[in-house]
C-alpha cells in the first residue's frame, strides 16, 4: 500500500476534490490485496456520491453512499491509520437527509470528512 497516495487521495476528499480522489485512490483499490479492496472502494464510493450531490444528481449520491458505508462496515472503528466511525456516523446522516428530502439544495450540502487517527 503506498502511504503517500492514501495520504493525497485523503487530502483530496477532506478539500472536497472528490473527483481527483476518485482518481487517487482507484490506483491504490486496483493493487490492493482482497482484504483491502472494500476499504478502498467504500472511500471511493462516498467521495463518488459526493460528486454526485455537487451535480444534482442525488439518487446516484444515495445509492454510493449506501454502498460506500456497508463495503466500510467490516472495517470500522478504524482502518490504516483512518479514523472511520466518524465517515460513516456523517455518511449516513447525509444518506438519510437525501432518503427523506425531496431535493436537498446545494448550498446545504455537508460532505463528510475523514479523520486520521492520532499517534
Amino acid at each position: 500500500m503506498n502511504n503517500d497516495a492514501l495520504a493525497q487521495g485523503i487530502a483530496e476528499f477532506n478539500r472536497g476534490d472528490f473527483y481527483a480522489c476518485h482518481d487517487t485512490l482507484e490506483a491504490i483499490w486496483m493493487q490492493a490485496p482482497p482484504g483491502e479492496k472494500n476499504f478502498y472502494q467504500g472511500i471511493l464510493q462516498i467521495a463518488v456520491a459526493c460528486y454526485h450531490l455537487e451535480n444534482g444528481n442525488q439518487r446516484g449520491a444515495a445509492i454510493l453512499l449506501g454502498e460506500g458505508i456497508r463495503r466500510l462496515g467490516a472495517f470500522l472503528p478504524r482502518h490504516q491509520g483512518l479514523a472511520l466511525t466518524p465517515l460513516v456516523e456523517e455518511s449516513y446522516r447525509l444518506l438519510e437527509t437525501l432518503q427523506t428530502a425531496p431535493s436537498v439544495p446545494l448550498e446545504s450540502f455537508s460532505p463528510p470528512q475523514i479523520s486520521w487517527l492520532e499517534e
